[in-house]
């Protein structure tokens, strides 16, 4: 039988060439499809069950309570005497500003999309996708830090034990990038369990830390001669109470690490459990266990950071916050040796190496929730993207990079950190701005505008004190804009629809074709008046030499958003003066096309004939206008995206052009 008419064979008869073994491996999980993907980590898979809110605070919690194990000794260095009343501002700062920003987040994103995907929502199109990417940049920055920056950390508590060998001493860069590789290979071989473990961890450290917290606490009460100290350096050195807060006031932002973890705790909603009426739509349970979940995990926090950063200055010289120092980078392991012993501190330190450790697995899971979550659906990034594996690969060998060149150094990471924490955080508030402006609550409005403010200071002055992070992000955003841009238009020629459906009027339209073929004229939905469909109709059978009772279907592609690059079709079939249309919504045209026509094979059995008039104007500009806006050099695109997606000549659409 001509392939003119029908395929040569059952096409849905359709074998996959064997993939090797490695390759299989690297890409185990991978969807097949294209779609709308939120990441391996995104939300529950089939075999998991959702968890009580507090379980799931331990999990968020290993990224924000693990920077107690670096928090003080920075705080000490960055703001000196001012430590405590500084902390105190970014103590109000989070429950007042970061707490109920998030909150907003987590009842308008309860499916785990978090502050950007708000933005994206309220800024479509290319605006929309390039605000992500550099969003997307400075949380790369946030999570790749917080792995190096915790890997640093924790090899800094390992070297500075006592009962460590000297041979360890002056290798940190070494330790460092062997937890890393160790992180990277367990997500290679597959991580489960990660809440269980967290619950562990969490618990443990923070038990630990509150015995340290109590005894320092009670040295002070004891001995106030480390308080009276204090208080006389610092009225010696600023003076006016008011002199100290207004300095407080402008050294906070150096302290932003301490806001660490909201982000997380959104992008976790999916695994809280909610109520038993809850829906897909509405889960007000899950909602209400995100808030507890963040309103608790802010208050432990809170108390800690004030706790910490008043012992710390005052019972730890100086002197050994300096790099080298004993307390560089573990201020509270410090007291945990100094006045509980070095088997109370060693158990402290095995706790604290441990959770940074993890706090590195928590940042890895962000990175492989967020990278599949909006890079392959705008179609910049390769398919291997989606796939669990090779990310792993290229994010840890992105953290030997950094891990390089900050010379494994807590301190010098800390800038970076605290930049791409805050970004997100003032994308955050901005976002829930934003909504709270197109809902017309100007309290609201007023409100968070005023913390979107706050943010965005702390952010600028960060930046400006610590140009370290915005460094980073921007080359973190550079490639990323590279290489997605680069993806894009790699990617030009693959069919992007994830599921093409057909109302019930087209399968009429089709039920009325007994025999093959299936011809429909592409026609441009700009004019929809019956003088162009009947001069497009003598057009196409005078050039293409159609029989004058051949029945013809036109179809056309309304396209909306071509910033968007996967999406599901649903192609209506419309009578229109007399003419039978199958009209489709997408964000481009010939890859559209491309996917209807096989699919069209597919489900008839019956071959597609397409017939195209040449594109009037210049090649290059309309592969541009392609490329930006899917529209452009329709037929030679169509028949090539077909090339590619039906390596079969005599299966493949008939593409014609006169």
């Amino acid at each position: 039988m001509s392939t003119l008419t029908r395929p040569p064979a059952d096409p849905s008869d359709r074998t996959r060439p064997a993939t090797p073994g490695f390759r299989r491996w690297l890409l185990e999980g991978m969807p097949e499809g294209a779609g709308q993907h939120q990441g391996p980590h995104g939300v529950p898979n089939e075999h998991h069950t959702p968890q009580s809110w507090w379980k799931v605070m331990c999990l968020t919690g290993v990224d924000y309570f693990s920077t107690l194990g670096y928090q003080p000794a920075i705080a000490a260095v960055a703001a000196g005497l001012l430590s405590p009343m500084a902390t105190v501002i970014l103590v109000l700062v989070t429950l007042f500003g970061a707490l109920p920003v998030y909150r907003r987040v987590a009842k308008e994103s309860f499916k785990g999309e978090g502050s950007i995907a708000m933005l994206e929502r309220l800024m479509p199109r290319w605006t929309g996708k390039l605000f992500v990417l550099a969003l997307l940049g400075f949380a790369a920055t946030d999570f790749m830090i917080t792995m190096t920056l915790s890997a640093a950390d924790a090899s800094a508590h390992l070297v500075e034990n006592p009962y460590v060998p000297d041979a360890f001493h002056g290798q940190q860069i070494t330790i460092t990038l062997v937890l890393l590789a160790a992180l990277g290979i367990v997500f290679l071989r597959g991580f489960r369990e990660a809440i269980n473990v967290a619950v562990v961890l969490v618990g443990v450290y923070l038990v630990l830390n509150a015995v340290v917290v109590v005894v320092g606490l009670g040295h002070l009460f004891t001995d106030r001669g480390a308080v009276v100290n204090w208080w006389s350096a610092l009225t010696a050195q600023h003076g006016d109470p008011l002199v100290m807060i207004g300095i407080s006031l402008l050294v906070f932002p150096k302290l932003a690490l301490g806001l660490s973890g909201f982000e997380t705790g959104v992008a976790v909603m999916p695994q809280i459990k909610g109520d038993a009426r809850d829906t897909e739509e509405k889960p007000v349970g899950r909602i209400r266990g995100t808030h507890r979940l963040l309103t608790t995990a802010a208050l432990i926090m809170s108390a800690f950071l004030i706790a910490t950063s008043f012992m710390t200055i005052t019972l730890i010289p100086e002197a050994e916050f300096q790099p080298g120092g004993k307390a560089d980078g573990r201020a509270l392991a410090f007291l945990a040796h100094q006045f509980l012993g070095d088997g109370f501190g060693t158990v402290y330190d095995v706790s604290t190496i441990a959770i940074l450790w993890f706090a590195g697995a928590s940042a890895m899971a962000g990175l492989l929730n967020l990278v599949p979550r909006y890079l392959p659906r705008y179609g910049m990034a390769p398919a291997w993207a989606r796939a669990v594996r090779p990310l792993t690969l290229v994010f840890t060998a992105i953290g030997f990079i950094i891990t390089w060149i900050f010379e494994a150094n807590v301190d010098a990471q800390g800038g970076a950190y605290a930049t791409g924490v805050l970004v997100l955080m003032t994308s955050a508030a901005i976002a829930v701005t934003l909504s709270a402006w197109r809902k017309k609550q100007r309290t609201l409005t007023w409100a968070f505008g005023f913390i979107s403010a706050v943010f965005l200071y702390t952010t600028v002055a960060n930046s400006l004190e610590r140009p370290d992070g915005i460094r980073i992000a921007a080359v973190f955003i550079v490639l990323i804009v590279i290489v997605s841009f680069a993806s894009r238009v790699r990617r030009s020629f693959e069919l992007r629809a994830t599921l093409v459906k057909l109302d019930e009027q087209a399968l009429e339209f089709l039920a009325e074709l007994d025999e093959g073929p299936i011809r429909l004229i592409a026609h441009e939905p700009q004019r929809l008046d019956s003088e162009r469909y009947r001069n497009k109709l003598v057009h196409a059978r005078a050039a293409n030499h159609l029989p004058e009772d051949a029945e013809i279907l036109f179809i056309e592609v309304v396209v909306d958003d071509s910033s968007e690059f996967e999406q599901e079709l649903d192609v209506r079939g419309i009578k229109r003066h007399g003419f039978k249309v199958l009209e489709v919504h997408s964000n481009n045209v010939p890859n559209t096309l491309a996917a209807i026509l096989l699919h069209l094979r597919n489900a008839t059995g019956l071959m597609p004939h397409i017939y195209f008039r040449w594109t009037e104007g210049n090649p290059v500009m309309n592969l541009t206008k392609f490329l930006f806006f899917g529209e452009g050099e329709i037929a030679p695109v169509t028949r090539e995206v077909l090339r590619e997606a039906e390596p079969r000549v005599t299966e493949r659409p008939w593409v014609h052009v006169g």
